[in-house]
């Protein structure tokens, strides 16, 4: 089996995702995303008649992001005609699932030159009926079998399950902002970032535009649960309600409702992109590789609490590559809410800094569908700057799942 290699990642800064306030609200997804693959193309001085598919992962396919936007944002780019693309969605694991499609590929042999990558224009996307939600709300089916609460809904039970307070969320709050102000204000993720432009060719954004780095512990202890009222909020006609489903599956459980705006992910635009390419086609074209694929993984967990399986996925991975947490010099969790890296780093007794080094989606935000391959490229970018080797990047998704990739530097 051949191994893939990692040539390179790019993309865009992140937007506030809300209509009238963030400055790539109104720029077109397939836009977003098209920058990338633009800006990957260019300076990796791509044949794109040889891309043998752009794969691209999307959580919301509805409208502007439907219709296969892997392929039309090539089209976008300005790409051949022969590079084609397809979407996909495992929710927030959506990109990071489509770099492992990508590998897997060419790790088979069948491919030889693949951009995956994911876009996500939350701002849009709210609009949209059936944009955002956990899952529709009307399968009524499926909810008897398992109750999926609202993911939110599933941070504050696990972190009542779990022990985990409400202050230990807002300190990995503020930690997540002070290391992504400092990441920033030192341009660690220039590497990576490529500005968006408008149609005009003024600039729509080029630089990280959801960052607070101005909280406090004072700040955030002021902000009210964000979850409560969701909470008793009927969801359809014959009251069904999020609470009905919590305690169709904990009956006992009495919900301590810490989650808010602070200590949860922010809900932002934009599109991320890695270049991936086998050791023969690479070396044919004058391609250097930045690191390889170690191995991929996904593992399902509760569907009912949803947030728990990067635990189990980061097991999943270590033991196909044969080895052990001691064997990986920084990790990627996604900071989707506060418990999940807090979770994470407990059950597996992992030191704090070597996780989500330059900040997290707490503040940073989390484009659900682009954000994989964004944690890919910051954790490679930060191997390369450190001058170190190993690398892990997970992230919970809903439905109970979460992929988990390693990686090595070359």
């Amino acid at each position: 089996m051949t191994e893939a290699w990692i040539i390179d990642t790019a993309r865009t800064p992140r937007g506030i995702g809300k209509v009238g306030k963030g400055s790539l609200a109104d720029v077109h997804p397939q836009r977003l995303l098209s920058t990338v693959l633009k800006a990957l193309g260019e300076r990796n001085n791509l044949n794109t008649d040889e891309v043998d598919d752009v794969i691209a992962g999307c959580g919301s396919q509805v409208g502007k992001q439907g219709a296969c936007i892997a392929r039309m944002s090539a089209l976008d780019a300005g790409w051949s005609n022969l590079a084609t693309g397809f979407s996909l969605d495992r929710f927030c694991g959506s990109a990071l699932t489509a770099v492992h499609l990508g590998a897997m590929g060419i790790m088979s042999g069948m491919q030889h030159l693949v951009v995956s990558g994911g876009v996500e224009s939350m701002s849009y996307a709210s609009t949209q009926r059936g944009g955002l939600p956990t899952m529709d709300r009307d399968n009524l089916h499926l909810r008897a079998i398992h109750p999926q609460p609202h993911q939110g809904v599933c941070a504050d039970l696990i972190a009542t399950l779990e022990g985990i307070t409400r202050e230990d969320t807002e300190n990995l709050a503020v930690e997540s902002q002070k290391r992504a102000d400092n990441a920033i204000k030192n341009g660690y993720f220039n590497n990576s970032v490529v500005p968006v432009y408008h149609e005009d060719g003024t600039v729509a954004l080029d630089r990280e535009e959801f960052p607070r780095p101005q909280t406090t512990l004072e700040g955030l202890a002021q902000l009210k649960p964000a979850f409560t009222e969701l909470y008793q909020y009927p969801l359809n006609e014959e009251g069904l309600t999020y609470r009905k489903l919590v305690e169709a599956a904990y009956p006992d459980v009495k919900i301590d409702f810490i989650h808010h705006a602070g200590n949860s992910s922010g809900v932002v635009d934009g599109a991320s992109g890695v270049v991936l390419a086998s050791p023969e086609y690479a070396k044919a074209h004058g391609l250097k590789p930045r690191a390889r694929i170690i191995t991929v993984a996904t593992a399902g967990d509760s569907p009912e609490l949803m947030l728990n399986a990067p635990v189990p996925a980061a097991k999943k991975a270590l033991k196909q590559a044969g080895m052990t947490l001691n064997d990986i010099d920084l990790m990627e969790v996604n900071e989707a809410f506060a418990v999940v890296p807090l979770k994470f780093m407990r059950d597996l007794n992992v030191d704090p800094e070597k996780v989500n080094v330059n900040g997290g989606a707490m503040a940073l935000g989390h484009p659900i569908g682009a954000t994989g391959a964004m944690l890919l490229g910051t954790l490679l970018d930060e191997l390369e700057r450190r001058n170190l080797a190993t690398g892990l990047v997970t992230m919970c998704t809903g439905g109970g799942m979460a992929p988990c990739t390693i990686i090595e530097r070359i």
